[in-house]
């Protein structure tokens, strides 16, 4: 027996633990997606064993080569490799407890129960585009850090399903433009998805396509190891992103259900769970890996070791550094703070009218000179969303340096890009669109939700005060559908203060940020003081009446139609207190005695541009003015008009309310 087959079958060895961890925990749990473990183990081992830069004991290393299980539906092979490398948070009662409650090995990986998931993933492709995301964190940090501190890979496993989403298409469409030779993907092609044959629903020469978006593209035998090795080392010098067609057999080594689309969603089964035991030569009981094999793959990690120890000897110093330290902060600096509260005293005294999305731009003229790791962008609308400001370089192949990515239209790619920017780490993210292109985004938004990333969505145009373009570009409902994401902070401000006041509040929040910014010019209002962050309280009183007979909630453009309905009202010895209400997410942090002087006993009105759902928690249904249609196509003061969402008929809805 020649050296290359000892290796291959010990090989194979190897990546039976992967296989029978995941057949047994599937198999226990009555649940789960043994095939694509199965037919994925062989790649998984040559990459760990041989490639993968990677610490179990440092798991949040800054330099490491990111994994991302993008198939994230085969978790099973993720869970079963930290085990089996010895990462310390995961447990062989954890594995063994698949799919089960209170349990950190969930159906499909979360970010944050694991050390070594570096994202959600289970929605298809999520974790494809996330992995475009690392790719150009790491291009930006490797070119202002410098490559003896940030210098590694990003690799992906991916499957048929991942390829057909939409998503992958614009994720990779910008990889390839962007030359990102550090973004290696291992394409599942099984040919399998849970219907059937791919055959059924498509016919795509998917290494064609990727050569058309400017990828090096690879094509071997999935379970050839010395060809996985080979192609991996290929990659590697490739000056262009690469994806590796791995031809593969869903539910490897099954006698009867190899091959088969019966082994992609449901369990094995017993009796042919035993006949994969003997097919594969596995003579050992369910959840038990020998000691040899497990020390083997213990053993993995410590071919970084030197790599790791040249690492903190490089940089050991500067980590430890101002510059260093700057990039990974995930709090602004009272220099910056009292910058923002200059910017709020200087623009008080400014009687011009701002749209909040060039509020927003000026505000981000602001914190770019204090914000070292800002990465900004639009989905080709950079224009209109006032996201790009004059000193910010274009972020592209001859530049990763740049901090601003045109991402063309390309809006949910833009936004699973911006969820690996965050995950990543280095890297504070924004992306702007139009909020009726949210929809585009959502299954983005809500994982950054799901994973609380602290990114920051800019979307203007965010009403019927959009005008002209008409009702298919105006969000009647978006504001009610975003608001019912949790963990998610929708912050609509009124004006230049209040829009700065929203940055800050997003750059330090745990958590993603929706900006929703006018297209519409909004007057400033006054305060007393611009010391104090009042958008931090989601609701505060920005025209107050003494002995007010009621209060009307208004939220970004409609503040300014609550303000002048007040002064009209008071005309008729109506006292009308008006409250600015930016964020509901922020009110609803509040302690109960501040909610209680905002809702106090006074009957209480809102005016929005959008629908009600989300204001009945704080008014009766009929005294809401706002939207109960789609919008109409004409000049913005008209359309306003149109549906009432003026002063005098807020004024008419409270003198008969109150009279």
């Amino acid at each position: 027996m020649n050296n290359n087959t000892t290796t291959s079958k010990k090989l194979s060895q190897l990546a039976n633990c992967i296989r029978f961890l995941s057949i047994d925990a599937v198999q226990k749990a009555n649940s789960g997606h043994p095939g694509m473990p199965m037919g994925m183990a062989d790649i998984a081992t040559v990459l760990f064993k041989n490639h993968l830069k990677f610490d179990p004991n440092n798991p949040k290393w800054i330099d490491r080569d990111r994994f991302v299980l993008s198939n994230g539906h085969g978790s099973m092979l993720l869970y079963s490799i930290l085990y089996l490398t010895g990462y310390k948070d995961i447990s062989l009662n954890d594995i063994k407890n698949f799919r089960q409650l209170g349990f950190p090995t969930a159906g499909h990986p979360e970010f944050g129960d694991l050390e070594g998931i570096e994202t959600t993933t289970g929605p298809l492709s999520q974790g494809l585009s996330n992995a475009v995301g690392f790719a150009m964190a790491e291009s930006k940090l490797s070119s202002t850090l410098g490559k003896d501190c940030i210098d590694h890979y990003t690799y992906v496993f991916a499957g048929d399903g991942c390829l057909m989403e939409g998503l992958s298409h614009e994720a990779c469409s910008l990889a390839g433009h962007l030359k990102l030779n550090k973004l290696i993907v291992f394409f599942d092609d099984n040919s399998i998805s849970i219907d059937g044959p791919i055959s059924l629903s498509s016919s795509d020469n998917v290494e064609a396509r990727f050569l058309s978006y400017g990828w090096n593209v690879l094509k071997i035998d999935g379970h050839n190891h010395e060809q996985i090795n080979e192609a991996i080392n290929k990659a590697k010098t490739s000056k262009q992103p690469t994806i590796i067609s791995c031809k593969t057999k869903i539910g490897f080594g099954s006698p009867n259900k190899e091959g088969s689309s019966s082994s992609h969603g449901s369990p094995l089964g017993e009796e042919e769970v035993n006949l994969t035991r003997k097919q594969l030569d596995w003579h050992n009981e369910e959840f038990i890996i020998p000691e040899e094999l497990l020390m083997e793959w213990r053993s993995f990690a410590k071919r970084n070791e030197e790599i790791i120890n040249k690492w903190k000897n490089k940089n050991n110093d500067f980590i430890n550094s101002t510059q260093y330290n700057k990039f990974f902060d995930t709090n602004l600096d009272n220099e910056i703070k009292k910058e923002i509260v200059n910017f709020k005293t200087t623009y008080a005294n400014d009687d011009t009218k701002f749209a909040t999305r060039k509020a927003s731009e000026n505000s981000l003229s602001l914190l770019n000179k204090h914000i070292v790791n800002f990465i900004g962008g639009s989905a080709d609308l950079t224009g209109s969303n006032n996201t790009k400001t004059k000193d910010m370089n274009i972020f592209n192949a001859e530049n990763y340096a740049g901090s601003y990515i045109y991402y063309g239209i390309r809006e949910h790619g833009m936004a699973g890009i911006m969820n690996g920017l965050a995950l990543h780490g280095g890297i504070k993210a924004y992306g702007g669109t139009f909020l009726v292109f949210s929809d585009y985004c959502r299954p983005s938004i809500r994982l950054s939700a799901l994973m609380k990333l602290p990114v920051v969505y800019v979307m203007t145009h965010d009403s019927i005060g959009l005008g002209e373009d008409g009702p298919t570009h105006q969000p009647v409902e978006h504001l009610a559908a975003l608001r019912a994401i949790p963990n998610l902070n929708i912050i609509r401000p009124c004006d230049i203060i209040e829009t700065i006041e929203a940055w800050e509040i997003a750059l330090e929040t745990k958590g993603p940020t929706i900006l929703a910014l006018t297209r519409q010019g909004l007057p400033t209002n006054k305060r007393e003081t611009y010391k104090e962050n009042l958008v931090l309280k989601g609701a505060y009183i920005i025209k107050n009446q003494s002995e007010h007979d009621a209060s009307i909630f208004a939220s970004g453009s409609e503040v300014e139609i609550a303000v002048s309905a007040s002064e009209k009202l008071k005309e008729v010895n109506i006292n009308l207190r008006v409250i600015s209400f930016p964020s509901m997410e922020l009110f609803e942090m509040q302690n109960s005695k501040y909610k209680n002087e905002i809702l106090d006993d006074k009957p209480r009105f809102a005016v929005e541009a959008g629908v009600i759902n989300g204001w009945e928690k704080y008014i009766d249904s009929d005294n809401f003015i706002g939207m109960k249609s789609f919008g109409a196509s004409g000049p913005y003061k008209d359309v306003y008009k149109h549906f009432g969402i003026t002063a005098e008929h807020i004024c008419e809805k409270i003198k008969n309310k109150l009279t």
